[in-house]
């Protein structure tokens, strides 16, 4: 079970997932979806290595490793800091999430003229623990908008980095590492074919 208390730790690799409050939607335009990638450059790719992403009308999902300390002194949010001494890692990789949600939804309620919470309280996030988990649920991210029957192709969604592993441009993405975990692109391809063709939402988010 999903336990939004699990700290999220350095060097260790998470699925994380979110949702609207209510029967909100957390995107109603093209530019909403572009302005949470801008913020989610500035506020995470700093702190851990994306392998996977996908960004519905009311809920999204990420699949993320923390950065270790070395790393995060170097080119993170640590990086104007001398020392790590007393610095607690999770509550800081916390309170980035914390951090891009607000600058999203402060931007979003005045674009609508609405006000209030847009996300939950509370992010969901879930340990991966074994390379099954890993590749099963890279597939079932990019799975999730034909599993909601808004495509009938992971790679015909925009918002997904699905179309990202499938081509050659640079990308923040930890494409790269991703797919040698499949075993490059042909095994890649063939899982989330599989995918498709399963009901797995229970299983990834229970």
């Amino acid at each position: 079970m999903p336990d939004p208390r699990i700290p999220l730790e350095p060097e260790r690799m998470y699925h994380i997932w979110t949702h609207a409050t209510g029967n909100e939607n957390l995107f109603r335009s093209k530019e909403n979806y572009r302005y949470f990638l801008e913020k989610y450059s500035k506020y995470i790719y700093p702190i851990g290595d994306t392998f996977a992403y996908c960004l519905m009308p009311n809920h999204l999902h990420l699949m993320i490793r923390f950065r270790r300390q070395e790393e995060l002194k170097k080119t993170g949010p640590l990086q104007r800091l001398q020392t790590l001494e007393g610095i607690n890692l999770p509550t800081l990789f916390s309170r980035q999430f914390s951090n891009l949600f607000n600058a999203y939804s402060q931007a979003y309620n005045k674009m609508f003229n609405r006000k209030g919470n847009l996300f939950i309280t509370r992010f969901h996030r879930k340990l991966i623990d074994s390379d099954n988990y890993f590749t099963a649920l890279i597939a079932y991210i990019h799975n999730n908008p034909v599993h909601h029957g808004f495509v009938k192709d992971p790679s015909d969604w925009p918002h997904s980095s699905s179309h990202t592993y499938l081509k050659t441009k640079p990308t923040k993405l930890a494409k790269k590492e991703g797919l040698s975990w499949f075993g490059g692109t042909d095994a890649f391809l063939s899982l989330h074919r599989e995918m498709k063709k399963r009901d797995v939402i229970l299983q990834f988010e229970d």
